[in-house]
């Protein structure tokens, strides 16, 4: 890797063409045979196919940048940062401290915004390749640092803000897990929440799984959903945080299109009724911020079952924040009447979605014995408390 912040190993880098599995071979073969190391030619066919996995995060700007594979599955996608971006700018905060920076994809947003930068990052490696993803910005300055040990008050001026995004991997690179223990962050969560105390204006990039009562009091924590996978929950404090708003969901289709639902879960009930003619799974987001019963009733819906993340009404509705379908029929689950039920209509392709059940897909699809050309989808959930099949079509 460190072959390529040379002024060679970047000219070989630069001089490949898009990344292609099936030409890759021939290549390396081509450039160790011109005499390039054999290492540099591996680390630049690896840069090469990072950089075409990185154009569904971060677009355009993959193509002139650096990556290690644990620090582009911790990017955060381009669209993502600039909404991050934009918090800082609406907060006034003319200098920021991305702590934790990684590859610098939120840096870069917040620099192309122009806020100054300070970015840091424990990890000599990744520190590197932020700087040089960052070479285009003169107000962004890049720190290889320990950031629990970083002295806040004398880098930011008041007004000015903190952004981090603890590492959620443990262990070497290449070899690292994901953790799920906020305090095996690194910086662990704990710090997350004294930058917080110490620093009003402070944004916090966490899991989307983060659990509610770790959240802390008075600071707005926003889900995050791209084109329907929820990426990630932010923590905003300060002035970051909008008035009178503890949780949201924040929608993003990927072409530009933004939804945000604001809300409290403490105040909005949802009524439970039986299923009507149309059922409505919110976005993973909406759910994870406990905003169902909002959503519920800006459409006139109610939920199926008290303990499940369904809606139904009686007539089709409109919302960014749901996916729709037309209910066919309601039964109970029973494995005999489902599978002959499917086969009566010469189902041979089924979808399965669930929620609330344990039933295990794929080991029912092998038990249901399909054959037939129709198609169909089946949600297993259940409805007033009773294990239930819904057989629905797309609305």
């Amino acid at each position: 890797m460190r072959s390529l912040l040379t002024p060679d190993g970047w000219a070989v880098l630069e001089s490949l063409p898009t990344y292609d599995e099936g030409s890759a071979m021939a290549l390396g073969e081509r450039l160790r045979g011109q005499g390039h190391d054999p290492a540099l030619v591996a680390a630049a066919l690896t840069q090469s196919r990072l950089r075409l996995r990185a154009r569904a995060k971060l677009g355009p700007f993959a193509d002139a940048m650096l990556f290690t594979a644990d620090g582009l599955e911790q990017a955060t996608r381009l669209a993502v940062a600039a909404h991050h971006a934009r918090r800082y700018v609406g907060a006034g905060c003319g200098r920021v401290a991305d702590l934790g920076c990684g590859l610098g994809s939120d840096a870069m947003a917040l620099a192309g915004l122009d806020r100054e930068v300070l970015a840091v990052d424990a990890d000599e490696l990744t520190a590197a390749l932020a700087a040089v993803n960052l070479r285009h910005w003169p107000d962004a300055v890049v720190r290889c640092a320990d950031v629990t040990e970083l002295d806040l008050a004398a880098e930011l001026a008041p007004g000015d803000g903190v952004w981090l995004d603890p590492a959620r991997r443990t262990g070497a690179a290449g070899s690292s897990r994901r953790t799920f223990d906020p305090e095996a962050f690194s910086p662990p969560y704990s710090f997350v929440l004294d930058v917080m105390r110490r620093v009003p204006a402070t944004g916090a990039k966490l899991a989307p799984g983060i659990a509610h009562h770790l959240l802390p009091e008075g600071v707005e924590a926003q889900w995050v959903s791209v084109g329907g996978d929820v990426v990630e929950c932010a923590l905003w404090s300060g002035s970051l945080a909008r008035e009178g708003v503890a949780r949201s969901a924040l929608l993003l289709d990927g072409v530009g299109t933004a939804h945000d639902l604001a809300g409290d879960p403490g105040l909005a009930r949802a009524e439970v009724a039986p299923v009507g003619a149309f059922l409505h799974e919110p976005d993973g987001a909406v759910i994870r911020a406990g905003l169902v019963a909002d959503v519920a009733a800006s459409v006139g819906g109610r939920l199926i079952d008290p303990t499940i993340a369904y809606l139904s009404t009686d007539a089709p509705v409109g919302s960014p924040y749901l996916h729709s379908y037309v209910v066919d029929e309601v039964m109970p689950f029973h494995l005999k009447t489902l599978r002959t039920h499917l086969r009566d209509r010469g189902v041979g392709r089924l979808t399965i979605k669930k929620r609330g059940s344990a039933v295990d897909p794929d080991a029912l699809r092998r038990q249901l014995r399909l054959t037939g050309d129709a198609e169909a989808t089946i949600v297993l959930t259940r409805v007033a408390g009773r294990a239930s099949v819904l057989v629905v079509r797309p609305a």
